[in-house]
């Protein structure tokens, strides 16, 4: 792959809890005709501050303008960008699928093979949530589909960097 290549890029912001600061981010990227394929924004464990964690492709020249951009708003406090990064990631889905008398226990071992619960049922429908990578939620939605999905709601990919091991000085003191 070369610099010039699309690659699928998640990249995490830390920003100041305001309003307008999602639209000027999202402004950014279709200023420059880039798609966010998912995006999602809660607040931290700090309320004045949210992480809005996004995913996009693109060549890598123009991502580089775009988190130069990015950086240079007022309200983001720092931009990563996972591609270089070793990270943990997920994304949950909430699916109700019909349930007929005759496929229940099927959908029930559905579930089960991958972890998923069902959070609500009714004498026709199960609604069920499952986490997991993209790979994991795009299998347990396939097998789902024969079932027939009435509807599902995805967050898209989270993601946090993993914690760089401490290295033991040579007398094992920190």
């Amino acid at each position: 792959m070369t610099a010039e290549d699309p690659s699928k890029h998640i990249l995490s912001l830390l920003v100041e809890n305001k309003p307008g600061v999602l639209a000027r981010i999202a402004g950014l990227f279709s200023g420059r005709n880039y798609n966010i394929e998912s995006l999602c924004v809660a607040e931290t464990n700090d309320p004045f501050i949210s992480r809005i964690t996004l995913v996009t492709k693109g060549k890598m020249a123009v991502l580089e303008q775009i988190k130069k951009q990015l950086n240079k708003l007022i309200d983001v406090i720092k931009v990563i960008d996972f591609n270089n990064t070793d990270y943990v990631h997920a994304e949950l889905v909430l699916v109700k699928v019909r349930a007929k008398a005759e496929s229940r226990a099927e959908i029930l071992r559905i579930a089960n093979i991958f972890g998923s619960r069902v959070v609500d049922s009714s004498p026709d429908f199960y609604t069920m949530e499952v986490v997991g990578d993209e790979s994991k939620i795009e299998a347990f939605l396939r097998l789902l589909k024969p079932m027939e999905i009435k509807e599902m709601a995805r967050t898209g990919t989270i993601a946090l960097a993993r914690e760089k091991k401490k290295r033991r000085m040579r007398d094992g003191k920190d």
